[in-house]
């Protein structure tokens, strides 16, 4: 019976997902994740590396990126196999809850007879079907990015599992708690967020398994060592993990200091957090692959008021109720202490919250209603009434469960589609219309793409990468003015971007704006050193304002940056002619030739310097070359059209 149940499990929690094998990856992390990104196509050695040593999108995930060359080796670039794979792993954690809350049930409720035996595996079905099945759980399974979620759960249930399987303090025990560990390790591996594990398993030798007592000042003693002492390999690998995290986050960039994300923010997002997951699971509709940072959080602290004192309430009455009712403050808990790491505290991401949070978060709540299920079931015996009823709803719960999750599977299906779900669920998203801006410029659609960068910015003039493309589309439209006004923006809101500076130097420019234009490539090498084209771009500035040994200057520093960039090698050419130093510009002309043999005006440039050293024969096969690429480049007339 126990198999039939895990195996009506797995295929229902395959089935409710199923439109994500017809989904396109997505261009929210996808891209940089799988697409654009070559490091993890395969498993020599160079790949292994890489995945062992990256903080690639800020996330220290190398089992993940094992399971992605496995997929890239088998499916190749088809998103289809990638999802496949997602939902495997899922109906796979479906399995393993099931067989979870069956322990666990038992440890609650006695079975003294077959049908009471029949009563535990049901709600132990159902507990594991609505976790599968609920609406949250689609960004974790169908976003192939988001394969560290249902990897990491996976290995963490199974080191859960093994935990409270072993008995005693045998070998059997210590073979248990070995293979934990290991299941432990592996979960953190391919989500660094698996950290949690040493509470939760604190919290199960509470409550079920009643290894220590509810009074944490008594886990001290003597006698409770032995548990404690269990704990200190899941502690050690949580620390190391932790550290690994922490620095993944900081080597992009990603978490924000206290000056710009304030202590009062932090703390009113992990309360309503905590209120949303809640809501969320007994409400799911509205679901958004994107809940955007509030751009006016002072506006939103009412509310994260009334969720605190929600969050409160529930933590009092879990409390006060915990000698008739234990099972309501261990799920409340261990939610708590699942959502610790995002909840916003160290905030990284422009997420106020994000569904796939709660992809293990949730859990205890499903096993609570399972627990539910099993005791109606047992106490009902012989009311066929009030079985029929409970059967009923819990089967409705779950079609509706699973029709919500097939349509919300479907928003994932492209880029385009996502993002117009998040606008759709929240009209004021300045991240949406401004993916679907970046989306439609791919397109070549730029009065679209216009459009949708004005909205964003609209929405969240704070939005620097908004104001950054917004301007560079309007430059590339010839709307210069406006252009240096949103770059203006932009660099208002982040002035370190050394590409803002630049792009504005070089509209300042064209507008004969000499003195602002030097000030903005100058800018940009402070901020980025290495920047050649701000080098480049002083150069052209400097011969334009016939200082043509200034100029000399910039060109060499762009031309130690990048030696193989065509313009910049003219550039200098041309300046060196003016200073005569002809020996050193036909050099630089003939690596311009060498790197672009097809370019008429390189041979015709090469061809006067060498004319002018008197190497007449020379200049002449230059000159010889540039004609014939000419007249290859050169379309035939268009013959006159006869009438019949």
């Amino acid at each position: 019976m126990l198999l039939a149940a895990a195996l009506l499990v797995a295929i229902a929690s395959l089935a409710a997902f199923l439109p994500a094998l017809g989904n396109q990856f997505v261009n929210w992390d996808d891209y940089e994740t799988l697409i654009d990104n070559a490091h993890y196509r395969g498993l020599a050695w160079p790949q292994l590396r890489w995945m062992f040593t990256t903080f690639h999108m800020g996330h220290y995930q190398p089992l993940s990126w094992l399971s992605f060359a496995l997929d890239y080796l088998v499916w190749g670039s088809d998103p289809t196999g990638y999802h496949l794979t997602n939902l495997i792993l899922h109906a796979l954690n479906a399995v393993l809850c099931f067989f979870l809350a069956r322990r666990l049930l038992e440890r609650v409720m006695t079975a003294p007879d077959e049908r009471a035996s029949f009563g535990l595996t049901l709600g132990a079905a159902l507990a594991a079907l609505l976790f599968s099945l609920h609406p949250l759980r689609v960004e974790s399974v169908v976003w192939a990015t988001e394969r560290r979620d249902v990897l990491s759960g996976l290995f963490y249930l199974a080191a859960i599992y093994c935990y409270i399987s072993g008995e005693g303090s045998g070998p059997s025990r210590r073979r248990a708690l070995a293979l934990s560990v290991a299941f432990y390790a592996l979960s953190l591996l391919a989500k660094g967020t698996a950290m949690t594990l040493p509470a939760v398993l604190l919290l199960l030798d509470v409550y079920p398994l009643r290894r220590l007592p509810s009074a944490p000042l008594l886990w001290f003693k003597a006698n409770y060592r032995a548990v404690l002492w269990e704990k200190v390999p899941y502690v050690a690998l949580a620390a190391a993990f932790a550290v690994l995290a922490l620095l993944a986050q900081q080597n992009v960039g990603a978490l924000r200091p206290v000056q710009q994300y304030l202590i009062s923010y932090r703390l009113g997002q992990a309360v309503y957090g905590v209120c949303f997951y809640l809501w969320k699971t007994l409400v799911p509709v509205n679901l958004s692959p994107l809940y955007e940072l509030p751009f006016d959080f002072d506006a939103w602290m009412p509310l994260f008021y009334i969720c605190g004192v929600m969050a409160l309430a529930i933590s009092i009455f879990s409390f006060c109720v915990r000698r008739r009712w234990p099972a309501l403050l261990a799920a409340w808990l261990y939610y708590l202490v699942l959502l610790a790491p995002v909840a916003g505290l160290a905030q990284s991401g422009p997420q106020l919250v994000a569904d796939r949070y709660s992809y293990l978060a949730c859990l205890s709540w499903t096993l609570l209603l399972g627990g539910g299920m099993s005791r109606l079931w047992i106490f009902s015996r012989g009311d066929q009434i009030g079985v029929k009823l409970i059967g009923s709803a819990a089967v409705l719960v779950l079609v509706t469960l699973t029709s919500l999750s097939w349509r919300q599977s479907q928003f994932w299906r492209d880029t385009t589609t996502l993002w117009r779900r998040v606008i759709a669920v929240a009209p004021k998203s300045s991240i949406a219309y401004y993916n679907l801006g970046r989306t439609y410029e791919d397109e070549g659609n730029f009065t679209e793409s216009l459009r949708y960068y004005r909205r964003a910015v609209e929405n969240n003039p704070l939005n620097a990468d908004a104001q950054y493309n917004l301007a560079r589309l309007l430059a590339k439209r010839g709307m210069v003015r406006e252009a240096i006004a949103g770059y203006r923006r932009a660099l208002q809101i982040r002035p370190s971007d050394a590409d803002a500076h630049n792009n504005l130097g070089q509209l300042l420019a064209r507008q004969g704006d000499v003195d602002g234009a030097a000030a903005e490539f100058l800018a940009a090498i402070n901020v980025e050193p290495n920047y050649g084209r701000a080098f480049f771009n002083l150069g052209r500035l400097s011969a334009e304002r016939n200082e043509p040994e200034k100029a000399l200057v910039y060109y060499h520093r762009a031309l130690q940056l990048n030696p193989d960039q065509v313009e910049v090698l003219l550039g200098s050419a041309e300046t060196l002619v003016r200073l005569k130093r002809l020996d050193k510009a036909a050099i630089q002309l003939q690596k311009v030739v060498a790197l672009k043999p097809d370019s008429a005006d390189a041979h015709t440039a090469l061809a006067r310097v060498l004319a002018a050293q008197g190497l007449k024969v020379e200049a002449e096969k230059h000159y010889q070359q540039a004609l014939r690429l000419l007249k290859s480049q050169t379309p035939p007339p268009t013959p006159p059209r006869t009438r019949p």
